[in-house]
């Protein structure tokens, strides 16, 4: 994830977008265990997980690709999706 939806602090779509991330970030991590490399820095999240996590983590980040693809639909203006593959 990364940028901000109009002014820092007063968009109620960034606000659904950080909240929906780090509610996935913190799953992840704290109730499945998830050994993950998450690094945030204003308005730029990553999420970096392998090994034997790596399931765990793709059901969560699968949730997250669901939840932020239907606010998409109802923000097209303000939320845009780009997927990448990762080598």
């Amino acid at each position: 994830m990364s940028g901000h939806t109009g002014v820092r602090g007063e968009s109620v779509v960034c606000a659904a977008v950080s909240s929906a991330c780090y509610m996935a970030a913190n799953t992840m991590t704290e109730i499945l265990d998830v050994n993950a490399d998450i690094t945030v820095n204003d308005g730029y999240m990553r999420v970096a997980a392998a090994g034997d996590d790596l399931p765990k983590a793709q059901t969560i980040l699968r949730g997250l690709q669901l939840h932020l693809e239907q606010l998409a639909q109802q923000y097209p203006d303000k939320i845009q999706i780009t997927y990448t593959e990762v080598q």
